[in-house]
């Protein structure tokens, strides 16, 4: 029987908070429920915003509330051989976009002159542009020119390839349930950018696989993004781990934490008299 394997990947991008507690303490508690092991992954693919003082706190954070982990931790920043190598693999279903963020917000107001712009579930417009119909030659002289771009993946002629898709559900409830897959609604998302050889989507797939996660828990504003991920994992024949999308910790306002806030963070609770008790507390496990 395989043993579970469950892992908690912050980003070091600023100090964790209750919601960061909840996700952390969750997959601990289930692989502990389950006999399974439970990983800590650092995930420092944003170079502008990653910092060491928060990978430190990130250990001392989780430490404080009691939790142990498997040695070594893998840091993404450390794998980036890894993720150029997958990303080669999809070379028939990857093409380069060159439009600014400037650029493409221009383009959504024109095509909005008509009709409103489709969305994605994070509420970003889908990807307007006709990058995908530039020819191999110009694509190949504006790579070649130094100009930015973006590796988006052609995600209609992905799905042609894999067919219709669906994961197991753990977080909606006692029962587990099949849940359809549906990477159409993301538009061609971005894969890679020139400076950086990976994104949030390919990394996650990527890291999962090569630590042989078992179970997928994360917060449920990543529900949609599984959609996308189960395509990754399609086309690389990868295996699919079970997912459980558990409830948020949300603020006065109904909104999902921000590390920018002090008064949610682990470290200022911390600093402020709270034990580790009084945070399981506050995040409903106790």
């Amino acid at each position: 029987m395989t043993t579970p394997v469950f892992r908690f990947a912050p980003s070091p991008n600023g100090y964790l908070h209750l919601g960061h507690a909840l996700s952390a303490l969750i997959n601990f508690e289930m692989a502990r429920a389950t006999g399974g092991r439970f990983l800590l992954r650092i995930e420092d693919i944003d170079a502008t915003r990653c910092r060491p003082q928060y990978e430190d706190a990130i250990y001392e954070d989780l430490a404080w509330l009691g939790l142990t982990w498997e040695q070594p931790v893998r840091r993404q920043s450390a794998h980036l051989k890894d993720y150029r190598a997958a990303l080669a693999r999809l070379d028939a279903f990857v093409y380069p976009s060159f439009e600014t963020r400037g650029e493409i917000a221009r383009l959504v107001t024109k095509r909005e002159r008509d009709a409103p712009w489709p969305r994605d579930p994070d509420g970003a417009p889908l990807y307007p542009g006709d990058a995908r119909a530039l020819s191999a030659a110009e694509r190949r002289r504006r790579m070649a020119a130094g100009e930015p771009y973006a590796l988006r993946l052609d995600t209609a002629a992905a799905v042609a390839r894999t067919g219709s898709l669906t994961w197991s559900e753990t977080g909606c409830g006692d029962e587990t349930r099949l849940v359809t897959a549906r990477p159409e609604i993301w538009g061609d998302v971005v894969l890679a950018r020139k400076e950086t050889p990976t994104s949030y989507h390919l990394s996650v797939v990527i890291d999962d696989a090569c630590q042989g996660v078992t179970h997928v828990v994360r917060g449920r504003d990543l529900f949609d993004a599984t959609s996308v991920h189960r395509l990754l994992q399609a086309l690389f024949a990868l295996p699919a781990p079970t997912y459980h999308h558990h409830r948020l910790i949300l603020d006065a306002d109904g909104k999902k934490l921000s590390k920018s806030t002090r008064a949610t963070a682990l470290r200022a609770l911390r600093e402020d008299g709270a034990s580790a008790a009084d945070i399981r507390r506050m995040v409903g496990l106790a």
